[in-house]
């Protein structure tokens, strides 16, 4: 039995190859929600250390629901004051849009392609 090489995280089975193991498609899941976690952890992070050092927000948990207020898509929650920290919070926004997008494609990408894979076996059988 020969083995196919490693594939990496977002690679999956190609038309012409049978649909995955069930197990296969739980890794496949684990891994791209761990991803995905790891992604919006450090993008939390990133916003609570400018809430903090550039928002004059000084309490962590303060920081913490600011950060993931505008990662989550929902707004700012205290009123910023100087430029560097609502420059920052553009610019944090802009960066939150496109991870909340980024981290719903890495949730969503093995169970869609599951699907499309799935109806592509099918139509082929018939």
């Amino acid at each position: 039995m020969t083995r196919r090489p490693r594939r990496s995280l977002l690679e999956f089975e190609t038309m012409r190859e049978p649909l995955a193991p069930p197990r296969v498609f739980r890794r496949r899941m684990i891994r791209s929600g761990s991803v995905a976690a790891l992604v919006i952890g450090g993008s939390l992070l990133i916003g609570m250390a400018g809430y903090h050092w550039l928002g004059g927000i000084h309490d962590w948990v303060d920081c913490l629901y600011n950060a993931s207020m505008i990662l989550g898509g929902m707004g700012p929650v205290n009123p910023l004051t100087s430029a560097a920290a609502k420059v920052f919070a553009s610019f944090y926004a802009l960066y939150s849009g496109v991870v909340l997008l980024a981290s719903v494609g890495l949730l969503l990408s093995p169970a869609l392609h599951r699907m499309a894979h799935r109806f592509h076996i099918e139509m082929s059988k018939s």
